[in-house]
């Protein structure tokens, strides 16, 4: 578990490094607000077609070499992105990094495979909080590089470091956590037996409401992670400094209730009630910023909308999980992996296009409508009844 942990902390301190650098893309590539929001929708659709494949990769051939895979592939997208000198080049950076974003999913089954049910919740934790510390770290550390001109070279060959790192670190620290019969097994399954589609995977283990709830959470956060810096930039005439700061600040949150808070939250109320109560604060964060038009305020509604929907995603993936038998976790984890980075596509498309039609507030209020259906779902979920026999079947 801390090998993993820092194999996912050093990919994401170089993923967020580039966060608060797209928004601030230099004038002289021709970037437009619509175009920061088709550069992230372009990460996201190359996620979401090929999240599926790396999680099944994953079960055939061992999550250790599909992780180190899609860690060499981030460093050279990070290297292409930083020698840019066109916005073509930019896009095409961006879609190869999501063609070999595998990690997240493929991670969150390898934690699962090392976990028992009790304590999935604190590892799935622990990976949300490698993803907090990295953006500490991160969205700081690109922000200093970029300094006050926004130049994204330096910061993305950093980058591109740090996922090279984070390659040398799986290749002599991580172990497989998939055993050579399990794999062996793996294979023979998927090769004699019929193949069976997604949509009857999610049919058959209970998951497509769950499913869903990955793209409605993450068309918010990103929803929320494009508008914020042209939120705050037009309104308060911020740079990418002050927006790295305020996202470390976040990550730090993220990375004590993710790694410290979560485990002790999940055993004292459980799964669903705690689902419920992250819901209802990522809710109010974003009716708050909707009418916010102060710095006090402004940044108040971001700590409050990011610190609720930072204890959704492990909750969400504990819950998947539990419902997906052994020999399918990786490709289901790949799968919700995959949806979440649809919601990545969604979310900016909408924001982008509130901001053009209807302005902030507008968009800050359509991010809140799709959080009240997902509380809504979360409402009508019965909480998790564990059994001997059931955690024997896990």
């Amino acid at each position: 578990m801390p090998v993993l942990f820092g194999v996912v902390l050093l990919d994401l301190v170089g993923f967020g490094i580039v966060i608060p650098i797209l928004p601030f893309l230099s004038p002289e590539l021709g970037a437009h607000k619509i175009d920061i929001a088709l550069i992230i929708v372009s990460y996201a659709v190359c996620s979401g077609l090929c999240g599926p494949f790396w999680g099944r990769l994953s079960d055939r051939l061992g999550r250790k070499p599909v992780i180190m895979i899609c860690l060499s592939g981030a460093a050279i997208s990070y290297v292409m992105l930083g020698l840019a000198s066109e916005l073509w080049m930019v896009y095409c950076a961006r879609a190869f990094a999501g063609v070999m974003a595998g990690n997240f999913g493929v991670a969150s089954a390898m934690m699962a495979d090392v976990t028992s049910p009790e304590n999935r919740a604190r590892g799935m934790g622990v990976i949300g909080s490698a993803f907090g510390m990295g953006l500490v770290l991160g969205p700081v550390l690109g922000g200093l590089l970029a300094g006050d001109s926004g130049s994204f070279v330096l910061p993305c060959l950093v980058a591109g470091l740090m996922s090279l790192l984070a390659v040398i670190a799986a290749q002599i620290f991580l172990p497989e956590s998939v055993s050579l019969q399990r794999r062996q097994e793996n294979r023979h399954m998927q090769r004699t037996q019929p193949r069976v589609s997604t949509l009857t995977l999610l049919r058959d283990t209970g998951n497509r409401l769950l499913a869903l709830q990955y793209v409605l959470h993450n068309s918010c956060v990103s929803g929320f992670t494009y508008i914020f810096p042209l939120w705050v930039a037009d309104t308060l005439n911020w740079t990418a400094r002050e927006v790295g700061i305020v996202f470390g600040i976040q990550g730090g949150i993220m990375a004590l209730m993710q790694g410290v808070l979560i485990g002790p939250m999940v055993r004292a109320f459980g799964e669903i009630p705690l689902l419920r109560t992250s819901i209802s604060c990522f809710f109010v964060g974003l009716v708050i910023a909707a009418f916010s038009n102060t710095t006090v305020f402004i940044v108040g509604s971001a700590l409050v909308t990011m610190t609720g929907a930072t204890m959704c995603m492990p909750v969400l993936n504990t819950l998947t999980s539990e419902r997906t038998p052994v020999a399918s976790r990786g490709r289901m984890l790949g799968t919700t992996a995959s949806l979440a980075s649809w919601g990545r596509v969604l979310g900016p498309l909408l924001g982008g296009l509130n901001l053009t039609l209807f302005g902030y507030r507008a968009a800050w209020l359509t991010l809140a409508v799709l959080v009240f259906a997902y509380l809504i779902w979360a409402l009508c979920e019965r909480p998790i009844q564990r059994t001997t026999k059931m955690q024997s079947a896990l």
